[in-house]
């Protein structure tokens, strides 16, 4: 394990205070990189994400796609939480405990963007940081490869469907070209050149060195971006702690549906624990570049949307370890419940 990997709820607290501090130290500066805009999208948080997630998505060999039939099971597991309950169960949630149950202590006029948020991060599975998740469960690294090769492609065509549909149903009014602006910019463009560049690299035979040579860059990245999204949210984080905790209660529980459901899911279909842990874990994580993003390109730097979709980065990485310390710790449970 990297110290990236050991240390990475340290260093995502460190962005968090080193965001916060710039943003309160700094406003003018931090209002300015805000407003480096073309066509509603962020020019630096554009390019931090680009530099942050092409050298993750050279990983992603799309030849692994037919190993999908090898286990059926887990991918079932893993397309049946991702597309047919993640994002429909977070817009449930959201409406219950932001529109209904906390209302009364929310800003009224931000209630419908901070369900946007979580609708937002819900809608798209964890591309990048599931390798790290599943490395960490000793999970079977071409099953994880196979999943989110197949979740990366239906991604290209599903995302802006059901975050369009979502939002409709709650009522809030979804700019398509902005919304599809986002989606080529953060998925289909990302995809294309990471395979481009991974086919050159393999016909070079260095692909390798490559992803060893890009790591440091897309680490760096990571967490660039998360000490600007905490410098442009710092203020509100500050000065509105009770709609942070609030905010992150939907989310977490969302991260107990998910994963507890695609855990036992596999455990009854008779799947082995280094295939049940991935599936669990990509159920329960999100691809929150691909959802920050798109909140800022759709409602803007500080919108409800943008702080909902910031809390989710916030609480993910502790989150996500607590869930890997859970399904390592049951591994006896798991199997001996396992039949084929």
């Amino acid at each position: 394990m990297s110290a990236f990997e050991r240390y990475l709820t340290l260093w995502v607290f460190l962005c968090i205070v080193i965001g916060i501090f710039l943003g309160e130290t700094f406003p003018g500066v931090v209002e300015t990189i805000g407003d480096l805009e073309i066509a509603s999208v962020n020019i630096p948080v554009g390019i931090l994400i680009w530099v942050m997630i092409i050298p993750m998505l050279l990983k992603v060999d799309f030849g692994a796609l037919p190993q999908v039939r090898h286990y059926w099971r887990g991918i079932g597991v893993t397309l049946f939480i991702n597309w047919a309950v993640k994002p429909f169960s977070m817009a449930l949630l959201g409406w219950v405990f932001i529109s209904q149950l906390f209302a009364p202590w929310l800003p009224a006029d931000q209630v419908e963007s901070y369900i946007a948020g979580l609708i937002l991060l819900a809608a798209a599975p964890c591309t990048a940081m599931v390798f790290v998740w599943s490395r960490l469960t000793n999970g079977n690294p071409l099953f994880t490869l196979s999943q989110v090769a197949l979740n990366d492609a239906i991604m290209i065509f599903a995302f802006a469907p059901i975050v369009g549909l979502l939002l409709g149903l709650s009522a809030i009014t979804v700019p398509w070209d902005t919304l599809l602006t986002s989606v080529t910019l953060y998925i289909v463009i990302p995809v294309a050149i990471a395979q481009l560049w991974r086919r050159a690299a393999i016909n070079r035979g260095n692909l390798g060195r490559t992803l060893e040579q890009l790591g440091p860059f897309s680490i760096s990245a990571l967490l660039a971006t998360l000490v600007l999204l905490f410098a442009f949210q710092g203020e509100a984080i500050l000065d509105q702690p009770l709609v942070i905790a609030l905010l992150a209660v939907p989310i977490l529980l969302q991260v107990i549906l998910n994963s507890s459901l695609a855990y036992w899911l596999n455990r009854k279909l008779g799947e082995s624990h280094d295939i049940a842990c991935p599936s669990a874990l990509i159920g329960a994580s999100n691809f929150f570049e691909l959802a920050v993003a798109t909140a800022i390109s759709l409602f803007g730097l500080q919108s409800g949307a943008a702080l909902a979709t910031v809390v989710g980065v916030l609480i993910e990485v502790p989150l996500m370890l607590a869930v890997v310390r859970i399904v390592n710790g049951s591994k006896r449970w798991y199997e001996s419940g396992v039949s084929r």
